[in-house]
């Protein structure tokens, strides 16, 4: 095979003398090698490519055709080589791989999908889709993703389960997040979409109809498996994914609550609907104002058919009554009205309550099934217990308890002591107390009342006792201290004369 320059040589050397055997001469190669590359040039054909030569596989090239059509472009090349050994091929297998790859390629160019760039216009299509959120408290979770079309404007709102009505209720709150109802709605075909395919048209669920009815919008699915119907929203779902799922790459730590998921998803949608999109090299959020105009309002009741039954929250009591059991809703529900439903089956089965607010349907307790007489409640849906709801503080109500009060914490500890252990004549040992606080340090007697409230000494004689015995003064009476070389053990000393003689007994005397 010569180089592009021996090539040009040759030829610029029979243009020069108008013979093959002259310009053979010049370029210094065969005649033959002259005719061959003049009449390529004449006939159109590349000069830097050797001319074609028939091969030993050529007449087996049909049947390898038949084995790549029929394995839909997925035979490998040593099976087939081993089939044309079988029918008497004498090549070798690096020719055999050479003319299936030519085929496989002839055949995937026929069947190439081309994709057609989709320009949406305003207010027309919003694409959801699911994701698998991160685990919080041990329990899966979904990400709903929602990507409006024109703006690129996504919402991502956490979900506990994929039932019919939490996705409800994701898509109430994304329209009044939007702003708006587009036309239409395009999703997979979820069970909660899509019942059945009959002759490949999808069979719509009734609770969806109804759905769409009431925010007058038209619900299409996707093809079966095939993501790239819904090429935007997949894309959404990927970068939301990597964003919110705790990965060793994004290095987010997991979840404490259900509640930090939630914030963590406003802070994404935040962050993606504020930065220009790469697309449009505007913000979502920007595009959405425009957006807006071509959307139709929303319904001012959301659509809670399927949300269960209405209970109505008492003025007091934060729980609501569901099949004659109790369960508690959060405690600045009081006098709302809630939806019950329950979800699950056998021992997993729990008990949803959703309440309907300006910003749309909202889960505001989940509780597993209790049995009557037994109330289901969650501690943190009652505000904390106000101040002596539980510890009874002292307080005066004339002036006797006024002045004893006044004395300390120790009178209030003696006080509310002595209370709990039924003690008699309180009101005249207080009135003791007082009187001793004229004649002593009234923190000292502040100190025994204390004293005695650990000690429990409530007797009449107690305080005075603990009084006297706290003012005397070291030269009146002799304390003894344990130490390293005293002991308060009695000694054995008196054991000495037991069992001895009288007259012994005398002499140690």
């Amino acid at each position: 095979m010569k180089s592009a320059e021996e090539i040009m040589k040759i030829l610029d050397a029979y243009d020069l003398t108008g013979s093959l055997r002259d310009a053979g001469e010049l370029a210094g190669c065969s005649h033959h090698t002259v005719k061959a590359y003049v009449d390529r040039r004449a006939a159109g054909g590349r000069l830097d490519r050797p001319a074609a030569r028939p091969q030993l596989i050529d007449e087996f090239l049909p049947k390898v055709e038949e084995w790549v059509d029929r394995s839909h472009g997925k035979i490998r090349a040593d099976v087939a080589h081993d089939k044309l050994l079988a029918l008497g091929y004498t090549g070798s297998e690096r020719t055999t791989r050479r003319a299936v790859a030519r085929v496989k390629q002839d055949y995937r160019a026929g069947r190439v999908r081309v994709h057609r760039p989709w320009v949406p216009e305003p207010g027309m299509w919003l694409q959801y889709d699911y994701a698998d959120g991160p685990r919080v408290a041990g329990a899966k979770t979904v990400l709903f993703v929602a990507w409006l079309a024109w703006s690129r404007f996504r919402v991502v709102i956490p979900l506990r389960d994929k039932t019919l009505p939490s996705v409800f209720a994701a898509l109430d709150v994304t329209f009044r997040r939007l702003g708006g109802v587009p036309t239409y709605v395009l999703t997979d075909n979820e069970k909660t979409v899509t019942i059945e395919h009959v002759a490949g048209i999808p069979v719509r669920n009734t609770d969806l109809v109804s759905f769409a009815e009431h925010y007058s919008v038209v619900v299409h699915t996707c093809v079966p498996a095939d993501p790239a119907s819904k090429g935007g929203t997949e894309s959404s779902v990927k970068i939301a994914k990597a964003d919110l799922v705790p990965t060793e790459a994004n290095l987010r730590g997991e979840y404490a609550s259900f509640a930090e998921l939630e914030a963590a998803c406003e802070q994404f949608c935040t962050k993606v609907n504020t930065r220009a999109h790469r697309v449009t090299r505007r913000p979502p959020a920007e595009m959405l104002v425009e957006e807006r105009a071509r959307l139709h309002p929303v319904p001012a009741v959301a659509h809670t058919v399927a949300f269960g039954t209405t209970r109505v929250v008492p003025d007091n009591t934060p729980m609501v009554s569901f099949e004659h059991a109790q369960y508690s809703v959060p405690h600045t529900l009081l006098g709302a009205t809630v939806w019950v439903r329950v979800h699950g089956r056998g021992p997993d089965e729990q008990v949803v309550i959703t309440h309907v607010g300006p910003d749309g349907p909202v889960e505001v307790a989940r509780h597993a099934r209790t049995t009557p007489g037994t109330p289901a409640i969650d501690e943190e849906h009652f505000p904390p217990a106000p101040p002596g709801a539980l510890d009874r503080t002292p307080r005066a109500k004339n002036i006797a308890e006024a002045e004893f009060l006044a004395l300390g914490d120790g009178a209030r500890l003696w006080l509310t002591e002595a209370a709990a252990a039924g003690t008699t004549k309180m009101r005249v040992k207080m009135a003791q107390a007082v009187q001793l606080a004229k004649l002593f340090d009234p923190a000292r007697v502040d100190w025994a009342l204390g004293h005695a409230a650990v000690h429990g000494r409530f007797a009449e004689a107690d305080l005075a006792s603990i009084l006297d015995r706290h003012t005397t003064g070291p030269g009146e009476h002799q304390e003894h201290r344990a130490g390293e070389d005293a002991s308060l053990t009695q000694g054995t000393t008196g054991w000495a004369a037991l069992g001895a003689r009288p007259e012994e007994q005398e002499a140690g005397r």
